[in-house]
């Protein structure tokens, strides 16, 4: 994994997760020794505006409204599906793989939540979720914790913390867009 080298999809089904605290981005605290990023947006209102805003989180757009080329078992509506995220260029591309460690898929609150794979620059989770609440709001949150893991993230460090940061917004972005219609 890594530069010049492309994930084997197959053998992250049952690779170990990188950290300890897998499905801590569902809810509740997130945990300690690591760094935390919660964003929340409104991104619509109505039924409509719901169904759009689900229907991006899960044909994962968010992630390639990012720029990240998206590799995946199948949808992220199970959990156990395995994405590799892939950052740069086609050919000098660095992979980032993941895997669904839970989802919600029915309700006013839907969404998925992945976790980090071995070859993945930092350790931790990342959740999104759509939610319809009461006034008819339609509301976008992610939230992630996570550490630096890989070398060369620890060596990029703050540049690592905001490509992160920049990617957040871009998801926030894309769901929003996908909710007006």
């Amino acid at each position: 994994m890594g530069l010049l080298r492309a994930a084997d999809l197959g053998a992250l089904a049952s690779a170990p997760f990188t950290y300890d605290d897998v499905g801590a981005t569902r809810s509740g605290p997130m945990p300690p020794g690591y760094a935390h990023a919660e964003h929340e947006a409104v991104v619509g209102s109505g039924p409509e505006a719901f169904e759009r805003a689900v229907a991006a989180v899960f044909d994962w757009r968010a992630q390639r409204a990012a720029g990240l080329r998206v590799r995946a078992t199948g949808s992220p509506r199970r959990a156990g599906t395995v994405v590799v995220l892939t950052a740069g260029l086609r050919r000098l591309g660095y992979d980032i793989p993941c895997r669904v460690v839970w989802a919600r898929t029915e309700g006013a609150e839907q969404g998925f939540g992945y976790g980090t794979l071995p070859g993945h620059p930092e350790s931790g989770e990342e959740a999104f979720v759509v939610e319809r609440r009461d006034d008819g709001t339609v509301v976008f949150r992610t939230r992630v914790f996570s550490r630096l893991a890989s070398p060369l993230a620890r060596l990029g460090g703050p540049v690592s913390r905001a490509v992160q940061q920049a990617a957040l917004r871009r998801y926030v972005s894309a769901i929003a867009q996908a909710a007006r219609g």
